[in-house]
């Protein structure tokens, strides 16, 4: 691969004080950029002319916070999960380190058409699976059409399935989904057709949810019948042992533990990583002594208890721009909830900066809306609602609540992007909410128990703590994925809002689309499904030994560019 496609190397770690996690942006990071327009690329990526001569050997350990929800990137939209499947799988377009905007991947160029009703596709020549089947026109086809088709049995979690919210709906659907078709031109060329223009089409493809399996493993594991269970979790056999493209093979799944191995046919760089190993460990304390004990290389979320004890012990502190939302969701199926004067109460009676501080790291910010400023559709003007909890008990009373204990849900045993430390923001909001008022009956529930199905789908719910992570770079990203169309999460129902978030979905990039979007966000300020918390910053950890990882703000981090210092190259699972 050559650095047009990918930087040979993308930004490394930088050591320092506290501060330099806490407080700079580090290279690799980037500030607000407009909304991308991509229409034509340039030619697409060729393969490393340096590979190493021989396989690698390196072996990475990667402390996890959380067990992955399943290995079939179509059917899940967690963090953990994704981190896993990009190592594996690999989509049409890739995600530029530095800009986050779309770049060539398994799509060498593409080619906007009919005002922006399709897109057509020139392919890499020089890819195959992971199981010997060539990638080709026909395995695009078979990809998008398997998406489109899903059936309504296997979408368990529709609302947060990725081909759902951005195409709208499924095949038992047509009328209502944006995609139409995909068409092979040739054995490398194809064509998606849209009903209508989709300006995020092209960054959407980026997201790991869009990359390409192998369709003869498609159909020998028969991927879209959940007969397995993992973890709870209903799964395919596929989703138990995923075939892609990408640089790593995978090799098992136990409890605690998923281990995968360098593709030999990888088609691009296969790095200095022969063995990639994710280890769970749910507390961030556990994955701190793991990493200074050596035990691990690296994990994800490091919160501020542990930032000072990481810089002191010599490891590297690696900070990503916030593209993420933290907030406080309602059910608007709970009694009292769906009264708009109860909602407000809730968003008068939080101060942001309270929750934030002592909480999360230096440069998170508070946030009154949900799309982030690396968006660049901010509306200033926006409804807001100052922390004043006597204005908060005002309304709360005018609002009929009685006293009725509010159950609040938080996950316990996890960090995630948006919420390194979940018990600790719920007793802060507990406080500042039974200040105002409010009767709160904390509901904790281990996030492998099945915290994002209790949320989903349990009715006994007046709150919760959830966010989002984007995974590319358009305002849709956020705005309909939350707020798209009618959820149990919210239990809110908005039908012009609903209509305009449609209708921006299809604007061109520039002055109408951005204004559209910042009237979006107000309409969903005034209504309140939920409060806006913060914009966080989040933050790894990396042992001495690497000398190079791609940090990226979407979290798009595949591990064969990672570098790691030469004195570690020959480690083997012994030296562990």
């Amino acid at each position: 691969m050559t650095a047009a496609a990918r930087p040979s190397r993308w930004a490394g770690p930088t050591r320092g004080t506290v501060a330099a996690i806490l407080g700079l942006t580090l290279a690799g990071c980037t500030g607000a950029t407009p909304l991308p327009a991509p229409t034509t690329t340039s030619s697409a990526p060729t393969p490393s002319a340096t590979a190493p001569a021989q396989d690698p050997e390196a072996i990475f350990t990667f402390g996890a916070a959380a067990d992955p929800t399943g290995l079939d990137p179509a059917l899940v939209a967690d963090t953990e999960s994704y981190r896993i499947t990009r190592q594996m799988l690999e989509g049409l377009v890739g995600i530029d380190p530095l800009t986050s905007e779309p770049v060539p991947l398994l799509a060498a160029s593409w080619e906007e058409r009919d005002d922006g009703r399709a897109y057509a596709f020139t392919l890499r020549e020089d890819v195959q699976f992971h199981d010997g089947e060539p990638f080709n026109a026909e395995a695009v086809c078979t990809n998008f059409d398997r998406w489109y088709s899903l059936p309504a049995d296997t979408r368990t979690a529709d609302n947060t399935i990725a081909f759902g919210s951005v195409f709208n709906a499924y095949s038992d659907e047509p009328d209502l989904s944006v995609y139409s078709s995909c068409q092979p031109l040739g054995q490398f060329e194809v064509l998606i057709q849209l009903d209508s223009r989709l300006t995020g089409f092209i960054p959407a493809l980026a997201m790991p949810a869009f990359a390409m399996s192998s369709p003869r493993a498609l159909e020998r594991l028969a991927a879209d019948e959940l007969s397995e269970e993992r973890n709870g979790t209903a799964l395919s056999e596929y989703a138990l042992s995923p075939v892609g493209t990408g640089p790593y093979t995978f090799d098992s799944w136990e409890a605690g533990e998923v281990r995968l191995t360098s593709f030999a046919d990888y088609w691009g760089e296969r790095g200095e990583i022969g063995t990639v190993v994710f280890t769970t460990l749910a507390r961030p304390d556990d994955r701190l002594d793991a990493l200074t004990t050596g035990e691990i290389d690296g994990y994800d979320f490091v919160t501020v208890d542990n930032a000072g004890t990481l810089v002191r012990e010599g490891q590297q502190l690696l900070q990503r721009d916030p593209y993420s939302i933290l907030y406080l969701g309602m059910n608007q199926d709970f009694p009292g909830v769906d009264n708009l004067l109860f909602r407000q109460a809730v968003a008068h009676a939080i101060d942001k900066p309270a929750v934030i501080d002592g909480l999360f790291l230096n440069g998170t910010a508070p946030a009154n809306q949900f799309v982030p400023p690396k968006l660049a559709v901010t509306n200033e003007d926006i409804t807001t609602y100052d922390y004043d909890v006597e204005l908060a008990r005002e309304l709360l009373e005018e609002s009929g609540y009685d006293g009725e204990p509010l159950p609040f849900h938080y996950p316990t045993d996890v960090s995630r992007p948006y919420l390194p430390t979940p018990e600790g923001v719920f007793e802060v909001l507990q406080t500042q909410l039974e200040e105002a008022g409010f009767t709160i009956e904390p509901v904790p529930t281990p996030w492998a128990d099945g915290y994002l199905d209790a949320i989903q789908n349990d009715d006994d719910r007046a709150f919760h703590l959830l966010g989002w992570s984007g995974t590319y770079q358009d305002p849709d990203n956020f705005l309909g994925q939350l707020f798209g169309t009618t959820t149990d999460e919210f239990a809110f129902t908005d039908n012009q809002l609903f209509s305009k978030i449609d209708r921006a979905r299809t604007l061109p990039n520039g002055e109408d689309r951005v204004a559209a979007y910042q009237d979006i966000s107000d309409q969903i300020a005034r209504r309140l499904p939920a409060v806006p918390l913060a914009f966080p910053i989040s933050a790894l950890a990396v042992s001495e030994r690497v000398t190079t990882y791609p940090v990226s703000p979407v979290m798009n981090e595949v591990f064969n560019l990672i570098d790691l210092a030469d004195v570690d190259l020959e480690a083997t699972e012994t030296d562990r």
